[in-house]
């Protein structure tokens, strides 16, 4: 349990990195609020035409009686609206982090040179073409993963009571472990660690991943609140993948003087 305590510590100690260097923090913001608005343009459409989506999809209740029509397709279109939301958190993350690679890997970087006892960070060596080919193939491989998963809570979503208590539950969990594993990558690929290692090492320490990862995708479903959260979250899981490289975190940090100096 300690790890839980641990992954939140992370969390808030990537906000307050970000809270000490404005100006990485204000270019962070950028892709964010390009992703905000593209997916609550899509989440806009699926409220107003879900409803004709699911009179489109169940044709074999267009025959039955009121009430039982209405209250089974407005199901639907609540749990549809519902799905839709989740799908939007979990890859919230990898489309922000694919739209401001750059950045975010500039700003993982800094971290590991203000955390390390000897002032220096990994290095890709691979050209940024191949950094975002890297980026976009392996987020795409996690997509399909938390799809999977999206639809297997979606169908568990349908139990009488487990579905109404344990599944959201469960579907918190999830999207916290996939959070944290596209956040991390930023900082793991860099090391040269491809997505296969990535995921064997966080299953390593589920509850450091979670104490991380839960909070935040918690914190996500508030609208606005993932964009200004981002950039903090990228240095917080750099911190968190040291920890679970077992690499030196130095808690002395530079004035912030110094720090806007050097950045």
């Amino acid at each position: 349990m300690r790890d839980l305590g641990v992954g939140l510590g992370y969390l808030l100690k990537g906000q307050r990195w970000v809270a000490r260097h404005g100006k990485r923090y204000g270019f962070g913001l950028l892709p964010g609020l390009i992703t905000l608005v593209l997916y609550a343009a899509a989440l806009v459409a699926l409220a107003l035409w879900g409803e004709d989506l699911v009179s489109w999809a169940t044709p074999f209740a267009d025959d039955w009686s009121s009430p039982w029509q209405g209250l089974f397709r407005g199901f639907l279109t609540a749990v549809l609206f519902a799905l839709g939301l989740l799908m939007a958190v979990l890859t919230f993350t990898a489309v922000t982090l694919l739209i401001g690679q750059p950045f975010y890997e500039n700003l993982s970087e800094k971290v590991d040179q203000d955390v390390s006892p000897d002032g220096t960070a990994p290095e890709s060596g691979l050209p940024l073409w191949r950094e975002l080919w890297v980026s976009a193939r392996d987020s795409l491989r996690i997509l399909i993963r938390a799809a999977v998963w999206g639809v297997l809570l979606f169908a568990l979503g349908f139990l009488p009571f487990v579905g109404q208590t344990a599944v959201p539950v469960l579907g918190f969990f999830v999207t916290g472990f996939f959070l944290t594993e596209e956040l991390a990558a930023v900082a793991l690929q860099r090391r040269g660690i491809d997505l296969r290692a990535r995921l064997t090492l966080l299953r390593s320490r589920k509850t450091l991943v979670w104490g991380f990862g839960t909070p935040l995708g918690l914190a996500f479903l508030v609208p606005f609140v993932a964009v200004f959260l981002m950039p903090g979250a990228v240095a917080g899981a750099t911190l968190l993948a040291r920890d679970l490289l077992g690499e030196e975190i130095s808690e002395d940090e530079p004035a912030p003087e110094e720090e806007d100096a050097t950045s």
